[in-house]
């Protein structure tokens, strides 16, 4: 069967893309910092049952079956160095590259989007006030459309920490908290009982209409629970309320050429839900893992499972917990083999991210980075792809694969049919 199975290890770059320093981000390098981290044994966990998530990780930075599908070679192609301490394998069983964005920004919806074919040429809109950072008026419109007693925060901020420094005046007086930050959003945390769940969305719904003059990418509904500043816990029924791409993604090609597209995590929300078969919400990188080969186990021929790996980021990288980065990288890579043991001599894998977050950097925001590009399958032999122009090219690899048409933009890594190598060939009996 002609199936294809991408997986988005949000946030996890591989070195400052060419313009990094456009964006403040020159040096940044999520995967070579972690290894840094781990190599100087910053990153060592307590062993036993309540030392908590990724209890007992020690030394070097451990990722043998990403190394194996060319994940330190392809970092070596983008910065030149081997990461420090890492284990570079004998050979390699994937085709690796590393691609840089086209796209104006380095957030979220415009790295899926350019993943699927279709970079954001154009700009985004921002609120780039630190403080006071909304225009009064939409806070105005806000309030009085949406029946809220007012709104707390206006203003840049971590959501654990705006939630942790005003949740208890939100709780107290009814006002959602609203903040922002150097990505096109607008975010508004929530307690789930006491504001309740669905009143969120509402807010939400009526936010996304108001900003569409701004020309915001997303509106992002942050619930949360717990009785004061010490317990209050984001939960998982986040949602995103994204605009439309402004093209149509292969995503979108695929389902409406009859093919079908299978969305586990917060994937649906990042496309706007165009270009969706079905939905698999799930929480937590071992349920999302879960969700994937189960929906691998149920696809039939010219079926796109597409899953976005989102602690990396949400959880890790904005929070700059080097510690729990590396940690979740290992426990990722621990779960690969059950993948691999899965795939067809027809499926196509690829391993790719959507922009960098550096856990060593300054602030809080996503960095400017390449992405991998880890391929396994699809007729291609091991070794390099070389340096991509763009992250289009994976779109324009899933078209080629998937029977589609060609997209605008990118350039297909996958080779010509007749010289096509058989998966199980390639990973040694998988």
């Amino acid at each position: 069967m002609t199936r294809a199975i991408v997986l988005v290890l949000d946030s996890f770059g591989i070195g400052a893309a060419p313009d990094a320093a456009r964006f403040n981000d020159a040096g940044a390098d999520t995967l070579g910092h972690i290894a840094a981290a781990c190599a100087r044994g910053e990153c060592d966990l307590p062993r036993g049952p309540e030392a908590g998530p990724g209890a007992g990780r020690q030394g070097p930075l451990h990722l043998p079956h990403l190394a194996r599908l060319g994940l330190f070679h392809a970092h070596r192609a983008a910065t030149g160095a081997w990461a420090e301490g890492v284990a570079v394998p004998d050979a390699v069983i994937g085709a690796w590259g590393h691609a840089a964005e086209l796209s104006s920004g380095k957030d979220t919806p415009s790295g899926h989007w350019e993943i699927a074919g279709v970079p954001v040429r154009f700009d985004w809109g921002y609120f780039l006030e630190e403080e006071n950072s909304f225009p009064a008026e939409l806070l105005e419109a806000l309030v009085q459309e949406a029946g809220l007693p007012g709104v707390l925060g206006d203003c840049h901020a971590s959501g654990t920490e705006i939630i942790a420094r005003l949740g208890e005046a939100h709780v107290a007086s009814g006002k959602p908290i609203v903040y922002t930050s150097a990505d096109s959003v607008f975010q508004i945390a929530a307690h789930e009982q006491t504001f309740g769940l669905e009143r969120l969305y509402a807010v939400c719904e009526t936010a996304r209409r108001l900003l569409e003059p701004y020309n915001i990418g997303r509106v992002i509904a942050r619930p949360f629970i717990g009785s004061d500043a010490a317990s209050f816990t984001r939960t998982a029924n986040r949602r995103d309320y994204s605009v439309e791409p402004p093209a149509p993604t292969v995503l979108q090609k695929l389902h409406d050429d009859g093919g079908t597209v299978v969305a586990i995590g917060k994937i649906a929300d990042i496309y706007a839900h165009c270009g969706i078969t079905r939905t698999v919400k799930a929480s937590g990188h071992e349920a999302l893992m879960d969700a994937t080969l189960e929906a691998l186990r149920e696809a039939g021929e010219r079926s796109l499972i597409m899953t976005n790996f989102v602690d990396f980021d949400m959880v890790h990288g904005h929070r700059r917990d080097v510690v729990g980065y590396a940690a979740a990288l290992e426990a990722f890579d621990a779960r690969l083999p059950e993948l691999l043991g899965r795939l067809e001599d027809d499926d196509l894998l690829i391993l790719t991210a959507d922009h960098g977050c550096d856990p060593t950097w300054t602030g809080t925001d996503h960095t400017r980075e390449h992405i991998p590009v880890l391929a396994l399958g699809g007729g291609l032999a091991p070794g390099s792809l070389g340096a991509r122009e763009t992250f289009a090219d994976i779109g324009q690899s899933l078209a080629t694969h998937l029977g589609l048409t060609p997209m605008d933009d990118g350039e297909s890594f996958l080779p010509p049919a007749s010289s096509s190598t058989p998966l199980s060939n390639a990973t040694g009996g998988h």
